[in-house]
């Protein structure tokens, strides 16, 4: 019976993490001796990426059990599964090729980012070009900041006269 009440907890813990992250990696580990996966572990904890080896029935009983459609990534769980969780959906890819520059693994079996699924490991550069959300807000205020920049470096080269700020920017126009 204790073997079953743990199995439980894990199911539970493993739902708990899944409902709670957006990004979410599939990964094998496997022929990595305990050094080189300790040695990754420690890389993924540096990049704030949890990172455990589970067994894919279990993981699978927590994917059915996260309130999330996780059923494409079922395909993925065969073989010794490393699961990876992060803040952003590009940090496990990069600590992957990170990783690699020293080891010939960890794969990519799947990545599962807000709603988008990703399989097998040529998809890892794509993966790593994701952009976070924080990036692609600092892209937006880039965007968002340029017209008012032209605004005001108009203001300054016009002599601050309205006539000053229209021929500023219609010279901008034409060149």
């Amino acid at each position: 019976m204790k073997n079953r009440e743990q199995k439980y907890q894990i199911i539970e813990s493993l739902t708990n993490k899944l409902k709670e992250s957006d990004f979410i990696y599939l990964a094998d580990t496997s022929d990595l001796n305990v050094e080189t996966v300790n040695n990754f572990r420690r890389l993924c904890f540096k990049r704030n990426v949890s990172m455990e080896v589970v067994k894919n029935t279990l993981l699978k009983k927590a994917m059915e059990q996260s309130g999330k459609d996780l059923s494409p990534l079922y395909e993925a769980l065969s073989g010794p599964t490393s699961l990876m969780l992060a803040d952003a959906g590009n940090v496990p890819a990069k600590v992957i090729k990170e990783f690699r520059k020293k080891a010939a693994k960890p794969l990519v079996k799947a990545a599962y980012i807000e709603e988008a699924v990703y399989f097998g490991d040529d998809q890892l550069d794509t993966l790593t070009n994701i952009k976070s959300r924080e990036e692609l807000i600092g892209d937006l205020i880039g965007l968002l900041q340029s017209p008012a920049k032209n605004v005001i470096s108009a203001l300054q080269s016009g002599g601050n006269t309205l006539a000053g700020v229209v021929k500023t920017l219609s010279e901008k126009e034409e060149s």
